[in-house]
């Protein structure tokens, strides 16, 4: 009778989840953004050369791969049946996987689809009700480097390579050949290289293996290049499977034959860290070193029906809104498979986090060197996926040695390689050998994704000259890990767990800027990690708790997930100073807590809770005269993806797409460190400009910006700045629709489009925003050196001025265009010939207000930085902040005497080809203010009307009006939390896990990052029911 409630318990909770499913499906649709790449229609197929049109016209004629998710698992044959049954256009066929995951129930098909009849059976497949979506079989390319090679991205001298776009991974630094010659030297060079590259003695493994702990019972899955069946350097090969298109199950490359050494080789010379761990090679790359979403699925899928404990993947790029490889990550963490992966070898740019090891859920790995410095290819962060209209989280989690790290080869010999491919399996090496610490019995009660990240952050060593954005946690401490797990008790935490404005550089950027009364909120995004279970809530709404009467000069509104899945969820901090602190100095501390609860594991009855705590120190300073605030515009920022966004300078040729978040703490964190060095206060906007009071700053900073301006945005600056006094500096980027037609490349893997939606920056949409002043900039992508008193600075991919009012100062320069459009003109340019002048730079007074434009902000973006033009900006801020007039850019040499003017039909146009509203916040979009704006302002329009407000004053604090509303003390989201109803405690079981059955219906909450919730309610649904079949499946076995 039992078994029998328990089965009707597990069979109501599978149908009340389908239905969750159904009834989320139409929001789902609407809101899971667009495809990046669009397909060629076939009148407007366009090529360079007649050899280029032939060939795209036989790949037009071939068909195109699709994954077809559905909803439920079941037999692929059952798959089949279903879609040929309700499909009756013809065009398609369905693609047998002959692989060892056919032999499970799979949620995803592939289908072959003619490209002329595409469109009608995408619209087609997606109408039926168990299918979830479809989308393009992707594919995944690396570069395995060759010694002495230099990294190689995914495009090579403006040409993508084969394959999705993924970044380079391990670097070659040589081979060391095992010898029984008994000579003295190279012996004691072998010595020395053994001293020098035994990774496992920097982390103390040996204290564990003499305790008797070496990975043993450990499933340890590698997805890489395969392994060797009879490789000598390792003993406990226990599984070998090939996912992709070739014959074969050996490592032709050598990468996954290294990584597994790194983690499991026995080899005296190279050690790896747990040698009794059971490996199972998953071969997902080619010899090519390609490979599709589809192999990946299906691997993924292998994995959880064979119960891998623990995984590497040494693999990661830019696309985190690639769903389907997203979903299957989060669902394979869901079943307890604990995934280490690469955080990329991006760095030491900003903003280059790569994908999957971004996700929460997943323990990223940075790379170090053996000085316990950040390795300069390690990718830092913050997590782009929130931005421009929230703020990152802190990644990677933890860092680990991967410089000149020894593995084995395929010769059975030690090689070296560094990278964070390399960082990451020995994290991977260093989790199998702790999860052999816990009793197999009880491994599935304690180890889980969010056990194990709180082991290893929370035992982590801080390094003392990176901050947390390079380091997470800091360098893994294997032996301080140990102690946590051997009493580790089910509880949920908050990483980072400190926020200390005094603390620098670990704290770096809040450690670089105190607060005060009358900013723009500071966002701090922390991760929930919850080791109670795979689902959780929050129980109540956040709560601040000073330690003392001043902490009550700080306010705080929270967003954050209420439903915790899986595993983890977030937690931001919206963080404001009360207008009655305007001239209060000193710090306030206290602690955030938030509780967390879970359903009961198995086998219990109560509900596991845990409280979490965050503990704040922030430094406060008297509000800055508002000609020290400058408010940097993050609302109009496109990035990649979901878009082609160029990148700015097009003499970059290996690096192609904008990704890097444009933030003032990514890729323009070192102009904002050189502006607070200076004396200015930066805040940033992710609103509209509607959204902010113009009174308060000196200067709106505008560098790069790619989106659209709604009408009201328009008319608020213009009485800004003509009216208000505001500052306006501008720095622009080239536009120019020929060449963006010309960069438009064919993705021979998704058979699609490549085309820019936009240039460098939006120039149009910047050209309605400058008209009320009578500024516009033209289409020329100008390029070349020049010198303003003294500094020299590159012009590189700019745009120019075409149109500047009378008594305005213009400084030009003799550039060429290297524009589509002008290599097109009949005038051919030689060397001999001089050069037009090109305005520039433009600065004039108007009204109350200053304005400075410049059409080039690659000086300003440390990415991919020729020159600085630093010292420019200073001189720009100077004036539109604090009106000084530096002689040299004020010279009567450069006054205008006359307009410069061009007429509207000379201007730049938009694509006319391109559906911006994909990519947009503006186009088709309600104009809102956000959470990172003024809490007096948060879902509405904006300072339509000045607001004025005094707030509570404290004792020994004086009011002063800033021109503000109230500010309440502690502020919360408005959420619903979900409500636990404890009907009886005998209906408590573990087939109850979801919670479902005992609360209200589940309100989805308002995100930060909003896209992963509801594709994460499918991913558990796709679970379940993927479990229960392997459940009957296992029932119906014959003994």
């Amino acid at each position: 009778m039992v078994a029998y409630r328990s089965y009707c318990a597990n069979y109501f909770l599978l149908v009340l989840l389908s239905f969750c499913l159904l009834h989320f499906r139409d929001r789902i649709n609407r809101e899971t953004l667009t495809l990046t790449l669009t397909l060629p229609e076939t009148n407007t197929t366009a090529i360079n050369d007649v050899k280029d049109d032939a060939e795209v016209v036989d790949r037009g004629a071939a068909r195109i791969n699709y994954i077809i998710r559905f909803v439920e698992y079941k037999d692929a044959e059952d798959h089949r049946a279903y879609l040929q049954g309700k499909i009756e256009l013809g065009g398609w066929e369905w693609i047998e996987r002959r692989n060892p995951a056919a032999k499970f129930p799979t949620d995803f098909g592939v289908v072959a689809i003619d490209e002329s009849a595409r469109t009608s059976l995408i619209e087609e497949f997606e109408r039926l009700e168990l299918v979830k979506d479809v989308s393009a079989d992707l594919s995944y390319s690396r570069s395995v480097l060759a010694e002495g090679a230099g990294r190689v991205g995914a495009f090579v001298d403006g040409k993508k390579r084969p394959g999705k776009i993924f970044s380079s991974m391990s670097y070659s630094d040589g081979e060391y050949y095992a010898t029984d010659i008994s000579n003295s030297t190279i012996s004691w060079n072998r010595h020395l290289l053994m001293q020098r590259y035994q990774v496992t003695s920097f982390f103390g493994a040996r204290g564990l293996w003499e305790k008797g702990y070496t990975g043993a019972k450990v499933k340890m899955a590698i997805f890489d290049t395969g392994i060797r069946a009879n490789h000598p350097h390792f003993r406990n090969i226990k599984e070998r499977t090939n996912w992709t298109n070739e014959d074969t199950l050996n490592d032709n490359l050598g990468h996954g034959t290294f990584v597994a050494g790194v983690i499991a080789g026995q080899y005296d010379e190279c050690l790896g860290f747990a040698p009794d761990t059971e490996i199972y090679a998953f071969r997902v790359f080619t010899d090519a070193q390609v490979s599709y979403t589809s192999w990946f699925l299906d691997a993924f899928n292998y994995a959880i029906a064979t119960n891998m404990d623990v995984l590497n993947l040494s693999i990661g790029g830019p696309d985190y809104l690639d769903l389907p490889f997203v979903e299957k990550i989060w669902e394979l963490t869901a079943n307890n498979i604990i995934m280490v992966s690469a955080i990329g070898n991006d760095g030491p740019l900003y903003g280059t986090l790569n994908n999957p090891a971004d996700q929460s859920d997943v323990i990223g790995v940075g790379g170090i060197d053996y000085g316990d410095h950040i390795a300069s290819f390690s990718s830092r962060g913050m997590s782009t996926w929130e931005i421009p209209h929230g703020y990152g989280r802190v990644k990677p989690d933890v860092v680990a040695y991967g410089r000149e790290i020894m593995g084995s080869s395929i010769s059975a010999n030690c090689k070296s390689l560094s990278g964070t491919s390399v960082a990451s399996p020995v994290v991977a090496g260093v989790v199998c050998l702790l999860v052999s610490v816990i009793p197999e019995s009880d491994r599935k009660k304690i180890l889980n994704p969010a056990s194990m990240k709180q082991a290893l952050v929370e035992g982590a060593s801080r390094l003392p000259d990176a901050n947390m954005y390079e380091q997470g946690a800091g360098r893994v401490h294997l032996l301080e890990s140990y102690e946590i797990l051997k009493s580790y008790q089910p509880r949920a935490s908050i990483f980072p767990s400190i926020l200390d404005y005094t603390e620098c550089p670990y704290s770096w950027p809040f450690c670089h800027q105190p607060l005060y009364a009358g900013a723009m909120p500071v966002i701090f995004n922390a991760t929930i990690l919850n080791g109670m279970g795979v689902l959780g809530f929050v129980e109540s709404p956040p709560t601040w708790h000073p330690s003392d009467e001043e902490g009550n000069l700080l306010s705080i509104r929270f967003t954050y997930s209420e439903v915790i899945w899986p595993w983890t969820g977030y937690l931001a901090l919206h963080m404001q100073i009360k207008e009655e602190a305007a001239m209060f100095s000193g710090e306030i501390e206290g602690n955030v807590t938030v509780k967390i609860y879970s359903p009961p594991a198995q086998g219990e009855k109560d509900i596991r809770r845990s409280t979490c705590v965050l503990q704040l120190k922030l430094k406060v300073v008297p509000t800055p005269p508002r000609s020290k605030r400058v408010l940097w515009d993050q609302f109009h920022s496109i990035k990649y993806p979901p878009g082609y966004i160029p990148r700015d300078s097009l003499d970059v040729r290996n690096d192609i797409l904008d990704w890097h978040g444009d933030h003032l703490h990514t890729n323009f964190h070192i102009m904002f460190n050189l502006l607070r060095d200076a004396g200015y206060y930066v805040e940033t906007l992710g609103s509209p400009l509607t959204c902010f009071d113009a009174r308060q700053y000196g200067t709106l900073l505008l560098v790069d910006l790619e989106d659209e301006y709604f009408e009201e945005e328009i008319q608020k600056l213009r009485d800004d700045v003509i009216n208000t006094g505001l500052g306006l500096a501008v720095f622009a980027e080239w536009y120019n629709v020929d060449t963006m037609v010309k960069m438009r490349f064919f993705d021979d893997n998704t058979r699609s489009w490549w085309t820019p939606v936009t240039g460098g920056a939006n120039i149009p949409a910047l050209n309605d925003l400058l008209a009320p002043f009578g500024i516009a900039f033209g289409d020329k992508i100008l390029n070349g050196d020049f010198s303003i008193d003294g500094e020299h600075s590159r012009y590189a991919s700019g745009t120019d001025i075409i149109r500047f009012p009378a008594g305005g100062y213009v400084h030009a320069f003799p550039f060429l265009d290297s524009s589509e459009s002008a290599a097109t003109q009949s005038v051919l340019i030689t060397s001999a010939m001089a050069k037009a002048d090109s305005p520039i730079l433009g600065l004039m007074e108007l009204g109350e207000g200053r304005i400075a434009v410049y059409g080039d902000s690659n000086c300003l973006d440390s990415s991919h930085m020729v020159t600085n033009c630093y010292w420019l900006l200073r001189k720009i801020l100077d004036f539109t902040s604090g009106n000084f007039k530096d002689p040299v850019l004020f010279s009567t040499s450069v006054r205008q005497a006359a307009a410069l003017y061009q007429d509207d039909n000379q201007l730049p146009s938009r694509r006319t080809d391109v559906d911006f509203s994909a990519y947009s916040a503006v186009v088709g979009k309600e104009l809102v203010c956000g959470s990172d704006s003024r809490f007096e302002v948060w879902g509405t329009k904006g300072y339509s009307l000045h607001v004025r407000g005094r707030s509570r004053r404290l004792p020994g604090y004086p009011a002063i009006d800033l021109g503000r509303g109230l500010n309440s003390t502690v502020e919360t989201s408005n959420l619903k939390r979900p409500q636990w109803t404890q009907r009886n405690k005998d209906e408590h079981s573990a087939n109850n896990f979801f919670g479902l059955l005992y609360r209200d219906e589940l309100d989805m909450p308002v995100l930060v990052a909003s896209h992963w919730l509801v594709p994460a309610l499918i991913a558990v649904t796709g679970s379940f029911a993927f479990l229960k079949l392997l459940a009957n499946s296992a029932e119906a076995a014959p003994a």
